[in-house]
């Protein structure tokens, strides 16, 4: 590690009413992380209720490691932001992993063998290992930039006509292999490229974090995002939300931002019809998509994210 850097690594991991799982999560990164690496632990609990954050404090006392540090906030600030303020309050690192609480890392020195790879590669930004399910099978971790082509042609039509372009996401890679990007649940990135682009954008709450980071960092620097196979996790997804609706409107509002940002206003609006025709038919059969409805056919404003409600 160069002397300018205090550590190697900076894990931060978001807590919101789901203690235990931070905690299980914290556990495994301990029991798989005992080569010389140097890193911290920084937790960012997103206004939990009470008793879940009174856990989550009683868990990491008895774990009594003194690079873990607990981080409250006053309220839900979400994925990107709730990970800003952990980097915020990191130690200069080298690299970031950040990691959702709901996982557990499987494979022995996986921090280690990370920043291994990303040593040897500095034209990469960011990687990630394997996500499985909770049973220990194969889970996809890879996927495509959104585009106009990818919401209406789908992402299958897209790898069969153009699989160069779109790898296969349920491929089971042999090595370790370049992509548009990887899923937020671990993200392992080189900290001087992840700030050079200004970090997560505090606009995308819950989702295509991870897909607009990837796509600053090919567009501005031309550095890569790669899935590592041979390093495994387990990530049980959605432990920490339980919104139902409300999290497909906070979806939709995400992609027609990361669209706008990415491909245009005229991207935005034709997505914006291609979406309203299909949940106007959609809400005959399940009323509870009105409410989803009506935020397209009004323009999807940021407004309505549930970011502006907490």
């Amino acid at each position: 590690m160069e002397s300018y850097f205090k550590l190697d690594v900076s894990c931060i991991i978001i807590n919101f009413n789901s203690s235990k799982y931070t905690i299980d999560c914290i556990d495994s990164i301990i029991k798989n992380t005992k080569n010389k690496i140097e890193y911290e632990i920084i937790i960012v609990d997103n206004n939990s209720k009470i008793n879940d954050f009174k856990n989550l404090s009683k868990g990491v006392s008895l774990i009594n490691k003194p690079f873990i540090k607990i981080i409250r906030n006053k309220k839900n600030i979400g994925f990107g932001s709730g990970n800003m303020l952990g980097v915020k309050h990191s130690k200069k690192s080298v690299y970031y992993a950040f990691i959702n609480n709901d996982t557990l890392m499987l494979t022995n020195e996986t921090l280690s063998e990370l920043k291994k790879f990303m040593d040897e590669n500095f034209d990469v930004g960011i990687c990630s290992p394997q996500s499985l399910d909770e049973n220990k099978k194969f889970k996809v971790t890879i996927d495509h930039f959104s585009s106009i082509q990818r919401e209406i042609l789908g992402r299958t039509l897209l790898e069969k006509l153009f699989p160069k372009k779109y790898l296969n996401r349920k491929s089971k890679f042999k090595k370790p292999t370049a992509v548009h990007y990887v899923q937020g649940s671990f993200l392992f990135c080189r900290a001087k490229y992840f700030n050079n682009v200004g970090g997560f954008d505090p606009n995308l709450f819950l989702y295509y974090e991870e897909s607009d980071i990837s796509l600053r960092m090919l567009k501005e620097l031309n550095k890569k995002t790669y899935i590592i196979p041979h390093l495994e996790y387990i990530h049980y997804k959605g432990k920490s939300s339980a919104y139902g609706i409300k999290l497909k409107i906070e979806q939709k509002l995400s992609l027609m931002y990361y669209t706008e940002k990415h491909q245009g206003w005229l991207s935005k609006k034709l997505l914006i019809i291609h979406y309203s025709i299909r949940y106007f038919f959609t809400s005959i059969i399940k009323p509870k998509y009105w409410a989803l409805f009506y935020v397209l056919i009004i323009g999807a404003p940021m407004s309505n994210s549930m970011r502006n409600n907490k």
